[in-house]
């Protein structure tokens, strides 16, 4: 802890105080030892003998200047992050339906597991997020505008049916827009709440075929940044997925490179998944980043009760031996 941690520091320089009071009770028993050796107090001496060998004669007054030290930390109000849900916040859910996703090198299958962990996904994030899911394959559709109810965001997760093509840019192009139009409905830009997109695909764009065209994937990374919508992409699926197309075996390896660059382009974070478990992790890191935030806050209050009850502990243990306060 230092002095930056605390709102009001001035109030630490108190702590001298508790430190005279622990000097001055040191210097006042080893004065008491001194006088009764000079004067040939023997029953003084005696008492101060036995006082040393006692330590717990000496709890009281340590209690009372350990008490004063926490009360003074307390009147300094130091600061602490704490972990609060966030009350506020957007999620657009993307997610790929493109034909790639029927491979089982992910089990049952690509679509299947990302059907699993999405509804878990749905169902962690805190309650005052607002989430929307869009799905794509060679165009994109807008399936649950975001919205504090995850019902629908369930049934339509349950609902998802592969297609030909991939088209990544017209998704991103459409959750942003979703975006805008819920920032609107709540009074503009400086009324909304923070707004991200998590994307979850396996395959690389295939309309257009230049991620960099008008519509492209990074086209339109490029305009959520602008935006500042970022874009959290998962790359689902392994390097061995195959797909069999009217009898024809076609492989579908994951394309992780076109994933993170969308992600770095729009400020967001890349992940990647192999596996139903690797895949809840991301979502699980996901839930944390949207739906909690740390912050600044009082911690006093801790010291403030330990100060308290340590000086009641001085004072109780004062009167029950020396019928006096320390």
């Amino acid at each position: 802890m230092s002095v930056t941690d605390f709102q009001h520091p001035w109030w630490l320089l108190l702590i001298v105080v508790p430190i005279a009071l622990a000097a001055g009770y040191v210097l006042a028993q080893r004065s008491k030892r001194r006088r009764s050796i000079r004067f040939g107090n023997m029953q003084a001496l005696r008492a101060s003998r036995t006082d040393r060998r006692n330590w717990l004669v000496h709890v009281p007054a340590v209690a009372l200047v350990l008490g004063l030290v926490a009360l003074v930390i307390a009147l300094g109000a130091p600061q602490a992050e704490q972990r609060e849900e966030r009350n506020r916040a957007t999620v657009m859910l993307v997610m790929d339906v493109s034909l790639s996703m029927e491979a089982t090198d992910v089990a049952p299958s690509r679509l299947q597991a990302a059907q699993i962990a999405a509804k878990d996904f749905a169902n962690n994030l805190t309650a005052g997020v607002n989430l929307g899911l869009v799905s794509f394959a060679g165009t994109s559709n807008l399936l649950v505008a975001p919205t504090t109810d995850r019902g629908p965001v369930e049934r339509a997760v349950d609902g998802l049916e592969l297609d030909q093509r991939t088209a990544t840019g017209e998704a991103i192009y459409s959750a942003t827009q979703a975006v805008e139009s819920f920032s609107a409905s709540l009074g503009g830009p400086d009324a909304a709440p923070p707004a991200r997109i998590v994307l979850l695909s396996d395959g690389k764009e295939t309309i257009p075929q230049d991620p960099n065209a008008e519509r492209g994937a990074f086209s339109a990374a490029r305009a959520a940044k602008e935006k500042e919508i970022p874009v959290s992409t998962i790359s689902f699926g392994t390097i061995d997925g195959y797909v069999e197309i009217e009898g024809t075996k076609q492989t579908v390896p994951v394309d992780d490179a076109s994933l993170e660059e969308i992600a770095n382009l729009s400020g967001g974070e890349a992940y990647t998944a192999s596996s139903l478990e690797e895949l809840d992790q991301v979502y699980s890191t996901l839930e944390e980043q949207i739906g909690y935030e740390y912050r600044l806050s009082d911690a006093s209050r801790p010291w403030l009760i330990v100060g308290s009850i340590l000086a009641f502990i001085s004072a109780g243990l004062s009167l029950s031996t020396s019928q006096r306060l320390p």
